[in-house]
């Protein structure tokens, strides 16, 4: 079965940065999908189904917090791991993540190493 990997930045720069830290799981048959803003991620959340998803939480059209809250609560595609990615590291944001039912809140700058473990993990792909 194919697996995907929807990267969700409204920042060209920092996409990239994501998948070239994952490139390498493209030799395990990983698919990348890219969105730039939330109403696009929710459109191809919804049809693809990726397993996860890396999902910036401060966007236009739709923040990440409101596209987490939609997939989780209305759309209740619990399956579909959702990491949120954002600048603010306070407490209150982190409590906010998981109320909307993000799986795991990391702050950036992130440490790509822990974003490749994480994909790893969530995929049950071995490492190299």
């Amino acid at each position: 079965m194919e697996q995907k990997i929807l990267i969700v930045d409204d920042e060209a720069h920092i996409r990239m940065l994501i998948e070239q830290t994952l490139e390498e799981l493209e030799d395990d048959g990983v698919v990348f999908l890219i969105a730039e803003n939330g109403e696009e991620a929710l459109d191809i959340i919804s049809k693809e189904k990726p397993q996860l998803v890396f999902l910036d939480v401060m966007m236009p059209k739709m923040n990440g917090m409101e596209v987490c809250r939609r997939v989780k609560k209305e759309l209740a595609l619990q399956d579909i791991y959702i990491i949120l990615l954002t600048a603010k590291g306070q407490e209150v944001d982190r409590l906010k993540g998981q109320e909307v039912g993000a799986d795991v809140y990391m702050t950036k700058p992130f440490d790509p190493e822990m974003i490749l473990e994480k994909a790893r993990s969530v995929l049950g792909l071995k490492e190299e």
